[in-house]
């Protein structure tokens, strides 16, 4: 079997070789005033497409571009640029962005909060086009059943700040960044600090509304189940456009309790976190901890590891120090280290702000302080790492020092439900899930050469404590280095989505023969090589 690709995915980079100080994607200008011209021809008169395009010759071009670029690396002048943006105001928008631009063979990139780790929603190396949907962005919460439908461009902090208006006692089991897009959190699986008591976002999205490549609205019952079954966790730009899901509440108590320990190594922190991997995944469904070890500077250049011990409840603290005596109790979690409060307001603590902190914050759309650049990667660890092993970790932080680590604990709901119940695999024996954080303010060549090679030198110093063969990947945590299908390899989509591969290859075939929807790491088209 090989990867399909057409000559225009191979010659259109070539092109880009001797544009040398040109930064858009050039395109002869019939095929972008083709492109220009049949978007009024597909979409609704009752809503003017002309007055949501945005060409490189409109004066605000530049601003509705950068306005949902999260990391500096691909907000430069060098970076390329796209043809249009189509900021969508109505379905009918999506729908003639997709058949205008498959009809003049231009690419799309499809962006909701911005926050694709490699720009992949706003970034390409052929001529393209992006389809940002942050204008669609409603929120409807129904409470007699509880259930809602979230618009592809609302916010998390959106969908939370809507949810705790109408109830005291709902939430949604998601992330903690308030200013990432539904649409793309919730695709790549959606991960958050309540999935040990209901698992991921994905596992409670019970409806979509997508447009496909050939144009059409669907919704659950005529896209059918293998497409839905997709697009919770499979990457959805894969395959077509999110507009909309419905997704589930659950029900969480008034009062959480949530706390921040912080011990360095001096302070027995590798014990700590020893006996954290053996009992994480054990305590209490309704109990999170996040280990997030980074480098601490002290007086006179000497270095140490510090380690955060994060914590969320769903109860009081009356109830979470017994439990934590019982079973965590290395950590020495006191009655004055934790905090009660609604569930709303654990997510201004998760993002270090104050508890006075009027939640209408949660409706800021660009995120603060403003963007660095970054690098991230993902790793899954299924046996503890033991002393030596976190020894010569903590070493090598010392060395690359700009790195901070994200360990988050499975167990729970997640080992209840099926590697194959979604295209998210990563399911029961997982012990903890990490994430790799770089970020710089320095803008050279040099700073930016040296921070990845240094989180790629980290990450090569894990590799004998975590999965392999094939080492997971978290898909929302997009790192072009796990490969990518222009070189022919399916390697990055096994790290993603394991044996799910085979089953998200035929959903591919079967609603996107054309391999419309493509991009660095989309699930491609198979041939046979007969």
């Amino acid at each position: 079997m090989k990867i399909k690709f057409s000559i225009y995915d191979f010659l259109t980079p070539i092109l880009f070789l001797f544009l040398g100080s040109h930064h858009y994607n050039l395109e002869p200008n019939s095929t972008i005033d083709n492109f220009l011209q049949c978007l009024p021809t597909k979409s609704s008169p009752a809503t003017p497409i002309a007055k949501v395009i945005f060409t490189p010759s409109h004066p605000s071009f530049l601003r509705v571009l950068h306005a949902y670029v999260r990391d500096s690396r691909f907000n430069t002048s060098s970076s390329l640029k796209p043809l249009a943006i189509i900021t969508a105001l109505d379905v009918s928008h999506v729908q003639a962005t997709v058949l205008c631009a498959k009809a003049n063979n231009l690419a799309i990139r499809i962006r909701s909060g911005g926050h694709d780790f490699e720009g992949l929603s706003y970034v390409a190396q052929v001529p393209f086009v992006i389809l940002d949907m942050f204008n669609l962005r409603s929120i409807d919460i129904d409470m007699s059943s509880e259930t809602g439908w979230v618009q592809a461009g609302a916010t998390l902090g959106e969908l939370y700040y809507k949810i705790a208006n109408i109830s005291k006692i709902h939430a949604f089991p998601a992330g903690i960044c308030p200013t990432v897009g539904t649409a793309g959190h919730f695709t790549g699986g959606g991960y958050g600090v309540m999935l040990r008591r209901f698992g991921l976002s994905v596992d409670n999205v019970i409806d979509a509304i997508v447009v496909d490549a050939n144009g059409r609205v669907l919704d659950r019952r005529t896209m059918g189940e293998d497409l839905f079954w997709a697009i919770r966790g499979g990457g959805g730009a894969s395959f077509c456009v999110i507009i909309s899901w419905k997704i589930n509440l659950v029900r969480v108590p008034d009062t959480l309790t949530v706390f921040r320990v912080a011990r360095t190594l001096e302070e027995g922190a590798t014990d700590i976190v020893l006996h954290w991997q053996q009992v994480a995944t054990k305590l209490d469904n309704n109990l999170f901890i996040r280990v997030e070890p980074q480098v601490q500077f002290r007086a006179g250049g000497r270095k140490t590891i510090q380690v955060l011990f994060i914590g969320s409840y769903l109860g009081r603290a009356d109830s979470l120090i017994p439990l934590m005596d019982k079973n965590f109790p290395i950590l020495g979690l006191k009655r004055n280290d934790c905090l009660e409060m609604s569930w709303v307001q654990t997510h201004l603590f998760w993002n270090f702000l104050p508890q006075t902190t009027p939640i209408e914050v949660l409706l800021q759309r660009t995120p603060t302080p403003p963007h660095d650049f970054q690098k991230h990667k993902s790793d899954y660890v299924k046996t503890p790492i033991p002393r030596a092993g976190l020894e010569t970790i903590w070493k090598k932080m010392m060395e690359v020092e700009t790195i901070i680590l994200q360990w988050n604990p499975y167990g729970g709901r997640m080992r209840e439900i099926a590697e194959n119940a979604t295209p998210f695999p990563h399911r029961a024996g997982i012990v903890f899930k990490m994430q790799y954080i770089t970020q710089w303010k320095d803008e050279s060549k040099q700073a930016l050469i040296k921070n990845i090679e240094a989180t790629r030198d980290l990450h090569d110093t894990f590799t004998p404590y975590v999965t392999s063969n094939p080492r997971e990947a978290f898909l929302n945590y997009r790192d072009i280095d796990v490969g990518t299908n222009v070189n022919g390899s399916l390697s990055f989509a096994v790290n993603y989505f394991k044996d799910n591969v085979n089953r998200l290859l035929k959903v591919k075939a079967k609603v996107d023969p054309t391999n419309f929807f493509r991009y660095e790491q989309s699930i491609p088209i198979l041939v046979s090589d007969q």
